[in-house]
């Protein structure tokens, strides 16, 4: 038997030996998602603070590990959409929240956006997240680039926060057990501190989950967490089989923002593991107020939800997460082209192999989707290229985790050589550019970052609190050089 098959012969999923003697206790602990990645995956990142706030001195006495309440779309949704400060939700959550660590997902050099920003912005990024009230740092890189990890790694270390290193799980011919545990165990060399398991797109069987946990568990001996979407209705199964194979901490969202694109219930994994050796701790009646109270967010944000309430069956087919499947439909929609779906799907994974199977999350999901989707619609594959794929195989996103096709390579980015140093060195400071840009605006040391990380989006937000803060404290008119701001 291979030592990463399930082998239950000596015990029963519930921790006791088959002779009836109680097992080692090892209590899982949870992550609630729902402050993050559960609104951003059903919601469009669309939760106000105020609806975070008036509920989380009763999660805070719940016995969570913790929450995940900041980055990923989270910071770019506040400015644009909800005319909040992401900063100022940071701060306002650390002041309720006493007991429970906050956590928060940064796409390593990327940060909270789309590109590779300077190191000067991570590291004053990272500083000042830790500084504002986060205790856990997730850190991943789209390609599982470990140099796209590196600084803003470093700075965690720094500020003394946990440093919470993620493998992106995804499948493939290079993407093997013995690959994501060596990955592993390099992330302990850079002084990780517990391992994530993202697997963004659902693709975590159970089978694999508890390979994958095992693998990384004797290579490194690090505390495993892991995190799926319920996309592919696999989510729950992988979960416990994770849990059987070790793992420590798995995320979840309270119930009625769980599912579909989101994460496994939290009630249902709770009272899955009640009086078994991984009882979590957790009382399901305490969660029911917590499930009430997010029943009437999303009774009242019912036009904001999206995404899949089902099982997506594309998600196992094609191997792309929900986001994604989203994206293509609305693409072709606007190119009233909608009947390509299809070919669009299985365009996909072709891609995705002559890029060298980058897995698909921020930014290579849009990078390998816009790609395809051109391929369809011209016509002609690789006919038509848009800047970030050429970007892509010119080694400025990372280095992807197989060798390219060479036939494609020549054919998007001609004779031209990719890069082989870590994408970040290249990138002049950018920190001092930023702050002259918005010094008239500043009210806070980290307006500067907001801007730096989305020059547009922040520039006017900036403006309109700065124009509220005026009338607010000093009575002025909310006009700045003659251009009304509403307030």
């Amino acid at each position: 038997m291979d030592n990463n098959d399930i082998n239950l012969s000596g015990i029963d999923i519930f921790g006791e030996s088959i002779k009836g003697q109680k097992g080692e206790k090892k209590k899982v602990l949870v992550t609630e998602t729902v402050l993050r990645d559960a609104h951003q995956s059903l919601m469009a990142t669309r939760m106000r603070t105020e609806d975070m706030l008036s509920v989380a001195a009763k999660m805070d006495e719940i016995g969570y590990y913790s929450f995940e309440m900041w980055g990923g779309a989270t910071f770019d949704a506040a400015m644009r959409f909800l005319n909040e400060d992401p900063w100022e939700r940071l701060r306002a959550l650390r002041r309720v929240v006493k007991k429970t660590k906050l956590q928060m997902l940064l796409r390593g050099q990327n940060i909270v956006g789309y590109k590779h920003y300077p190191d000067d912005v991570v590291r004053e990024f990272v500083k000042r997240a830790v500084g504002n009230g986060l205790d856990i740092i997730r850190v991943f890189d789209a390609l599982n680039d470990l140099r796209n990890m590196e600084v803003a790694a470093d700075q965690v270390k720094k500020e003394g926060a946990h440093l919470q290193l993620s493998i992106c799980y995804t499948i493939s011919p290079v993407h093997t057990l013995e690959s994501f545990a060596q990955l592993a165990l390099e992330m302990k060399e850079m002084g990780a501190d517990s391992i994530c398991i993202k697997d963004m797109a659902g693709l975590l069987s159970p089978v694999a989950a508890y390979r994958l946990v095992k693998a990384i568990k004797e290579k490194c001996d690090l505390p495993v967490q892991v995190h799926t979407h319920y996309t592919s209705g696999m989510g729950s199964m992988a979960y416990l089989a994770a849990i059987l194979a070790g793992a420590d901490v798995v995320d979840c969202a309270i119930s009625p923002f769980s599912m579909g694109t989101s994460q496994p219930p939290t009630e249902s994994l709770v009272a899955s593991l009640k009086d078994s050796i991984y009882d979590t701790g957790i009382e399901l009646q305490d969660l029911v107020p917590i499930a009430n109270h997010f029943k009437e967010v999303r009774k009242k944000n019912e036009d904001l939800i999206v995404g899949l309430t089902g099982v997506d069956i594309n998600v196992l087919i094609y191997q792309i997460p929900g986001g994604m499947y989203s994206n293509l439909v609305s693409q072709l929609k606007e190119q009233n082209a909608l009947d390509k779906l299809d070919s669009v799907l299985k365009e996909v994974p072709k891609v995705r192999q002559e890029m060298g199977y980058p897995p698909l999350v921020t930014p290579t999901s849009q990078i390998v989707g816009t790609q395809a989707t051109l391929n369809v619609l011209v016509g002609k594959r690789w006919h038509m290229v848009p800047n970030e794929v050429k970007m892509y195989f010119l080694g400025y996103y990372g280095k992807p985790p197989a060798p390219v096709d060479p036939e494609v390579a020549k054919k998007v980015i001609g004779e031209e050589k990719p890069i082989t140093c870590r994408p970040g060195e290249i990138l002049p400071p950018g920190l001092e550019e930023a702050r002259k840009a918005v010094e008239p605006w500043i009210l806070q040391p980290e307006d500067v970052l907001s801007y730096a990380l989305f020059p547009n989006v922040a520039k006017d937000f900036l403006m309109r609190k700065f124009a509220r803060t005026l009338k607010r404290d000093v009575g002025f008119e909310d006009v700045i050089e003659g251009v009304a701001y509403p307030v």
